[in-house]
């Protein structure tokens, strides 16, 4: 009885803890898509580790945080840069705790979008490290969207088949 009393508590305390981290985690995007949508720059950039990397919707939208703070900023320098917020969210922890990775749907000026990314703990504070932001496209509308992309696209694949 004693040994299963112990095992209760430890479960409790484990989904406690955890529930507390993805709490935590979630504070921490939904604070980050807030400071886009109030051009808060240093709010914004700050939540990203030194090394992190932002992908875009954009084939070519492939940054690191130095690069995306320059293509970036006249967004911000406007007062207005992009306003996301997560429709659903989906968090997951590795077994030691110290990366989070995660998927959330976010409702956005392009109507639902697509956001996963990973997260580390960089002393005690959980940093992005690798967002991914992608549009969902409808399956029934693939053919629509492929007619819109394909002549811009086809020119894109060419250069990168190029660069091989």
């Amino acid at each position: 009885m004693k040994n299963i009393l112990l095992l209760l508590v430890s479960l409790f305390s484990f989904s406690v803890s955890n529930a507390q981290e993805k709490e935590q985690i979630s504070t921490i995007l939904d604070a980050w898509h807030k400071a886009a949508s109030e051009a808060n720059f240093n709010n914004y950039f700050d939540a990203m580790a030194e090394e992190s990397i932002f992908i875009g919707t954009d084939a070519t939208e492939n940054w690191n945080k130095t690069d995306f703070k320059a293509f970036a900023k006249p967004y911000f320098d406007k007062g207005k840069a992009w306003n996301f917020t997560a429709l659903e969210r989906n968090i997951y922890f590795s077994d030691d705790k110290k990366i989070a990775w995660f998927d959330e749907l976010l409702n956005t000026q392009m109507k639902i979008c697509r956001g996963s990314g990973v997260m580390v703990l960089i002393n005690g504070q959980w940093k992005i490290k690798h967002y991914v932001l992608s549009m969902t496209i409808p399956n029934d509308n693939i053919e629509e969207v492929l007619k819109a992309k394909a002549p811009i696209e086809d020119k894109l694949i060419s250069t990168l088949k190029e660069k091989r």
